[in-house]
């Protein structure tokens, strides 16, 4: 990389992250509810040609303001309504996120830190599983993060060095142009989680006041622009309806808990430890003691050397390290910040602590920079690593056995006809599925032999680049089979009535699935809202019905429905149905 410039190796991260990110992207059906929520909400921008308001079932959806529909709406214009569509604004996003923090990395350290806090982000199993996905949040954290970084670059911190009063004043404005994006994608956490940070900041300032109230007013001036020029729109045609809904539906996200998305207040400390290996274990590690807790020495390895040669330069090493400190302090309130924020949170979903993700590479990156300098590794963060990659090679290892014998396990759930109907699904598993955790083993081995023999380098490399090589194979060998038992046959059924003059409906469960894969045609009788209607009226066409087994007898009972057949834990009934 030495005889490259930076613009070559941004080319070649761009590269690398398209090879990963894009190819199988439509080779697995969407997943309800989230993944195919958004893309059926995109999907209907498309049908009713009304990119102002988000509704699904052509009904007004006011869960989300819609900036990520319309990047999906783009997409499938472009690509055609599909899975491939649904997904690519995300893997576009990835490949954004990689080049930013690259340049970032650069720009705060040197070029070497960059490429660590890259490998750190696309190493680790959920940061660079989520790029593949069609989920809200990877657009989200990335407008987060990119304003809550412009306005730390607009304070009188360490961190801001440098900056004259006409760059701090941009990075203001641009502040708020990021946020203002991440309130239009998911709604006000998109500033809420920033305003959080800075209030802590102050705190922790000693309530010093560290920023201008001009530029402050600039951003805010800026943030408020943004989402109002939709939210103001959609006001002016269709009245406070959305803006009154959306703000009660946020209420009840953060203090009620969601049917099915409950758990225990450590749910995100679990998510993050092991669902963003390895980097969770090194940024464990710097939380637990910091690299800016340990003296500079000028002899032998230390954790950020100060450059040799004369006064200046060491001055120069000395405000790097001021600065990195600064940034150091600000991620860590980031990662704070959310972490506790949805722990409190009674609803706990995987994704709600993914902006964690930034700080905590970051966090992870400079104790591999330490390594990568001559430092020492220690042994609990060594074990803890090859604990939590044991973890994952044992099941991806099991899993393709188990798959081939589901009798073994159909036993054990005698209390969920549900997940006994799943396994019964014709899935085929070859064994050959377990290649990924063999390359697991090969990763791990790999690592314990370059850090027991201190070639931390060569270990990074294999333990990061290994890792994300795991998540791709898992993927291409899995993800697919796994469809295969949660949702299949209900997609199958409703792909099977595209096309056919019809209602498609659920019963004592919720899903999307029936109005995406039917890609049922604009609806214009508001009698199709109506349940009762459906299952009772004088409708003229087919119904059909769709509910888990668990729900079969109560759906039976309904005069005028008729059993059609079972399928892997689903059954369907139609009402004059052919």
């Amino acid at each position: 990389m030495k005889g490259l410039s930076n613009r070559s190796i941004s080319w070649l991260i761009a590269l690398l992250a398209l090879l990963l990110f894009v190819p199988g992207l439509g080779a697995v059906h969407l997943f309800d509810w989230d993944e195919i929520n958004f893309a059926e909400i995109a999907r209907e921008m498309l049908a009713t040609h009304n990119w102002l308001q988000p509704q699904i079932g052509y009904v007004p959806f006011y869960e989300k303001p819609p900036l990520f529909m319309w990047m999906q709406a783009l997409s499938m214009s472009v690509f055609g309504v599909g899975e491939f569509a649904a997904r690519l604004p995300n893997a576009l996003c990835g490949v954004a996120t990689l080049l930013v923090l690259f340049r970032i990395g650069t720009r705060l350290r040197n070029r070497s830190f960059g490429l660590l806090w890259v490998l750190a982000y696309i190493g680790s199993i959920l940061p660079n599983l989520y790029f593949r996905s069609g989920i809200i949040d990877p657009w989200f954290n990335f407008f987060i993060f990119l304003g809550f970084l412009g306005f730390i670059r607009s304070t009188d911190t360490p961190a801001s060095a440098g900056l004259s009063a006409r760059r701090k004043n941009l990075s203001a404005a641009m502040a708020g142009l990021w946020m203002g994006l991440a309130v239009l994608t998911k709604g006000p956490v998109g500033v809420l989680i920033p305003a959080l940070c800075a209030l802590v900041y102050w705190v922790w300032n000693r309530f010093r006041l560290y920023v201008s109230i001009p530029r402050v007013l600039l951003m805010l001036g800026v943030l408020l622009l943004v989402p109002g020029l939709w939210f103001g729109a959609d006001l002016l045609r269709n009245g406070p309806v959305f803006f009154t809904a959306f703000f009660w539906r946020q209420v009840a996200m953060l203090s009620t808990e969601d049917a099915g998305h409950g758990g225990f207040f450590g749910y995100h400390f679990v998510v993050l430890l092991i669902g963003c290996f390895p980097a969770s274990v090194f940024a464990l590690q710097e939380i637990v003691r910091g690299t800016s807790s340990i003296k500079v020495s000028r002899s032998g390895p230390c954790m950020h050397p100060l450059p040799q040669g004369p006064l200046r330069e060491t001055a120069e090493g000395a405000n790097q390290q001021r600065t990195t400190d600064n940034y150091r302090k600000w991620l860590l309130i980031l990662f704070w910040v959310v972490f506790i924020l949805f722990s409190i949170v009674k609803t706990k979903i995987v994704h709600y602590s993914s902006l964690c993700y930034f700080p905590l590479t970051f966090l992870a990156a400079l104790q591999l920079e330490r390594l990568w300098n001559g430092g020492r590794a220690t042994l609990w963060s060594r074990l803890l690593m090859g604990g939590i990659g044991t973890l994952f090679a044992l099941v991806t290892l099991v899993l393709p056995f188990i798959g081939m014998h589901p009798e073994w396990i159909i036993p054990l759930l005698k209390s969920d006809p549900f997940a006994q109907g799943n396994l019964m699904a014709e899935v085929h598993w070859s064994g050959w599925e377990a290649l990924a955790g063999v390359w697991m083993c090969v990763v791990l081995y790999l690592g314990h032999r370059f850090f027991a023999k201190r070639e931390y380098r060569s270990g990074i490399v294999a333990v990061f680049g290994g890792t994300a090589l795991f998540v791709t194979i898992t993927l291409y060998y899995f993800i697919n089979r796994i469809e295969g038992y949660s949702q299949r046959a209900a997609v199958e059924f409703f792909q099977q009535r595209q096309g056919e003059t019809c209602y498609v409906m659920t019963k004592g469960y919720k899903s999307y699935a029936q109005w995406f894969y039917t890609r049922m045609p604009p609806i214009t009788d508001s009698r199709v809202q109506s349940e009762n209607w459906l299952l009772t009226g004088n409708v003229g066409r087919p119904v059909y019905v769709m509910c888990k087994v668990t729900s079969a007898e109560e759906v039976a009972a309904i005069p005028g429905l008729q059993e059609l057949y079972r399928k892997n834990g689903f059954v369907f009934f139609g009402r004059n149905a052919p």
